[in-house]
């Protein structure tokens, strides 16, 4: 099973991988809710022309996808350093479940005003995705308990960030 005395090492490196694994559960959310934002934008009509064309949708899908993106870029620039032989990757792990959690959301949310009601019925992926999305700030670690283990982390570290 492992070393002698090394199972805290084993559990909180399983944190770790596991909030990763929920920020990468966010990104997907986000990646689908913005390809239903531009779809539904390009096929919707209002005033004559497309949805698209509108100032606030192209605002509110292109912060939607700059979210996404910075999401992608801590995800990813995490997983490529993790070493999985140990743990100490806290700060990030819990960072990347905070950040993207709350993105996930904010984009589901932007994907729900976008297709108006047509974004709040079971009948179209959005409404699912939302809830999906509110749950990765419950599961895996709360907001507020992300919150808390970051600080203690960056407390330790006195302002010695790369």
């Amino acid at each position: 099973v492992g070393e002698v005395n090394g199972a805290t090492l084993c559990m909180m490196r399983n944190l770790e991988i596991e909030r990763v694994g929920l920020a990468a559960m966010g990104l997907g959310i986000a990646r689908r809710c913005i390809d239903e934002m531009v779809r539904y934008s390009t096929e919707r009509k209002t005033f004559g022309k497309e949805l698209y064309h509108h100032g606030q949708i192209q605002k509110t899908i292109a912060e939607s996808y700059a979210k996404y993106m910075a999401g992608r870029c801590y995800v990813y620039g995490l997983s490529n350093d993790l070493d999985l032989g140990s743990y100490g990757n806290g700060l990030d792990a819990d960072g990347t479940k905070l950040y993207c959690a709350q993105m996930a959301k904010e984009v589901a949310d932007a994907a729900i005003q976008v297709m108006g009601g047509y974004g709040y019925v079971g009948e179209y992926v959005v409404e699912r995705l939302w809830r999906d999305a509110k749950l990765l700030e419950i599961g895996g670690g709360t907001n507020e308990s992300h919150h808390k283990n970051m600080m203690r982390d960056l407390r330790k570290r006195q302002s010695k960030l790369d």
